[in-house]
């Protein structure tokens, strides 16, 4: 068996499981921009790179993990792509 070690920046704080965080999501697909209350009241902006499939850039707050899973559950639901899933607010 094969072990990769992956290398990671230190934290300057200990992230909470049921705290507050802020969350950049990017899909394949377009979302509208009506569905921000179904998602929690992220907001909802469209890329169409040239050439490329669109995607959809999910950002905002959400109250605790449980929230970004029911994003996250949401999303699979719609059988969009994920593309990423980023913590923003712990960047400095």
């Amino acid at each position: 068996m094969k072990y990769t070690q992956v290398m990671t920046k230190p934290r300057a704080k200990r992230l909470s499981f049921d705290g507050p965080g802020a969350y950049e999501i990017r899909v394949q697909g377009r979302i509208p921009a009506s569905w921000s209350d179904r998602l929690e009241g992220m907001s909802i902006t469209l890329a169409e790179p040239d050439g490329e499939p669109p995607e959809t850039i999910l950002a905002g707050e959400l109250l605790d993990q449980a929230a970004l899973t029911g994003v996250l559950n949401t999303l699979y639901d719609l059988r969009l792509p994920m593309l990423s899933v980023k913590r923003i607010d712990d960047e400095g």
